[in-house]
């Protein structure tokens, strides 16, 4: 089935998207930490719209595109994860303030959503010019999804980063943060700050992770509508999901495994095409099931542990099964 969809339809979109940026840049405009309540606000504002969305394209478009709209809003969501690992690794590194960090997730937002439109119309193009291409995905995928299973414990070490190493040859970058800017003006020329190289590894991190996330959403559906606004809805939220997640991430110790078994489950979803076309609810199902056990797997394996020796006090603390 080819999904029809009206230029009005993407210009609504479009709109939407646009406007809630607004909303969110007006919202955050003063630099200033942002707590665990007001990232929890926002992540179920970003999740709401998100769902709301799939509800119109049930309503307008049917069941079926809502599925696979579900099951790519799903697979970026959870492979945006993995962008807060290095997200909290990079702010680390750069000892960037945490009332810095909302604008730089923010650009580095509007960055992610233009790269992955242009990912997505290249993608679109070649499927369409090429069938096989879908095939060249699916054993990507693969091989990434087993790569990732194998190096889960590895971590990232931006001092090795070829790009940083490249910016700072390039530019010439301050020692010290001068507020929200990016840019100053120091003995009459222009000089980057430490934000906008933390900026730069953001945006090249995203399109690196978006090589495996818009193939992975490229298995469940080939519409280029469905692509790109499950990609977008997904990653409109990436901001207060770090907040919320970034003081968490020891806890999902198995998450890393869970979704490298999800690149790997499309992967194969996507070999299979011509011989078996497993149906959107089942790989749907199957998502969430992996993602549940992972989930579950790693907060039980992490919780605290009462010492044999601890007595009941007011200050103890209680592990709760």
């Amino acid at each position: 089935m080819i999904l029809t969809v009206s230029l009005w339809a993407w210009v609504a979109v479009l709109a939407v998207i646009l406007v809630m940026l607004a909303i969110d840049l007006f919202a955050h405009r003063d630099a200033h930490v942002v707590g665990m309540r007001e990232a929890a606000v926002w992540s179920g504002i970003w999740v709401t719209l998100g769902l709301a969305f799939g509800a119109i394209v049930w309503w307008v478009w049917g069941a079926e595109f809502a599925g696979q709209y579900f099951a790519g809003y799903l697979i970026e969501k959870s492979l945006a994860v993995d962008n807060v690992f290095v997200f909290a690794i990079i702010f680390s590194y750069f000892a960037v303030p945490r009332e810095y960090q909302h604008r730089v997730l923010f650009y580095g937002v509007l960055g992610a959503l233009v790269f992955r439109a242009v990912f997505i119309a290249a993608g679109s193009v070649l499927i369409a010019s090429f069938a096989w291409i879908l095939y060249v995905f699916g054993a990507f995928l693969v091989t990434t999804g087993l790569r990732m299973a194998l190096h889960r414990n590895e971590t990232i070490d931006p001092e090795r980063s070829v790009v940083l190493r490249a910016f700072r040859r390039l530019i010439p970058v301050t020692d010290e943060y001068h507020g929200q800017k990016f840019l100053i003006r120091q003995a009459g020329r222009w000089v980057a700050t430490p934000l906008l190289a933390v900026l730069v590894l953001v945006e090249v991190t995203d399109i690196i992770f978006a090589v495996d996330s818009i193939p992975a959403i490229f298995a469940v559906t080939q519409q280029p509508f469905l692509v790109f606004t499950s990609n977008a809805f997904a990653i409109l939220g990436l901001r207060a999901m770090y907040f919320l997640l970034a003081d968490l991430m020891h806890r999902f110790i198995y998450l890393k495994l869970g979704l490298a078994l999800v690149l790997v489950w499309v992967g194969i979803k996507m070999l299979l095409l011509e011989v078996y076309k497993i149906p959107t609810g089942i790989s749907l199902a199957v998502v969430v099931a992996i993602l549940t056990v992972a989930v579950t797997a790693s907060w039980i394996r992490t919780r605290p542990v009462e010492r044999p020796d601890e007595t009941l006090s007011p200050t103890t603390h209680l592990s709760h099964d």
